[in-house]
């Protein structure tokens, strides 16, 4: 293991700890089957295939895709199973999104998967929209025209890990708070 202790950016609390994400979760980037347009499907037998246009703006979790994929193509792209994270990886990047779904995803999104032994699902999600994190994986992403993240640059994100209780408290407060923005919203419209 690499010491990280002269690149932790910040004390942590009492239980806490620092890691690098691709220490304790997978990620890989998705994949398309070429030429796309060959493999597209309206069969029943066709796999869901996961397009960032899938994801509501400002949403949490993917639960259906407008288009599918002929099985054949699942060899040439990437599968992902309901509860996995997706990031997105270009343009918009750094964008999650819980998937609620399975299907295969184009090389515009990051999985990130084996999440359960270290994380509560809703505390990874509020911690990857962060805007601390947004910035943080701004300051990696790299392109020469657009900034792009990939597979490499996430694993290697410094993140922090609180008890796994402390997740759920901290995913549940984060939870209300967007309730009660919700609420305040709503009652100015």
């Amino acid at each position: 293991m690499v010491d990280i202790t002269d690149q932790i950016p910040f004390d942590l609390p009492a239980g806490w700890a620092w890691d690098r994400l691709g220490n304790i979760a997978s990620i890989a980037r998705g994949g398309s089957p070429r030429p796309i347009k060959s493999y597209l499907s309206t069969e029943a037998n066709g796999v869901n295939w996961i397009k960032i246009g899938d994801a509501e703006k400002n949403g949490k979790y993917i639960f259906t895709t407008k288009e599918k994929i002929k099985p054949e193509g699942v060899s040439k792209s990437r599968y992902v199973k309901s509860g996995d994270f997706l990031l997105t990886n270009s343009m918009s990047f750094g964008r999650p999104y819980i998937l609620k779904t399975d299907g295969c995803i184009h090389d515009g999104w990051l999985v990130i998967g084996n999440i359960e032994a270290v994380f509560n699902q809703d505390y990874l999600y509020y911690a990857l929209s962060a805007d601390c994190m947004y910035k943080t994986l701004s300051g990696l992403a790299s392109g020469s025209t657009v900034d792009n993240l990939n597979s490499d640059l996430v694993k290697s994100l410094l993140f922090p890990i609180p008890p796994l209780k402390e997740q759920i408290r901290i995913a549940e407060g984060v939870c209300k708070i967007e309730n009660i923005l919700s609420n305040v919203e709503a009652s100015l419209n």
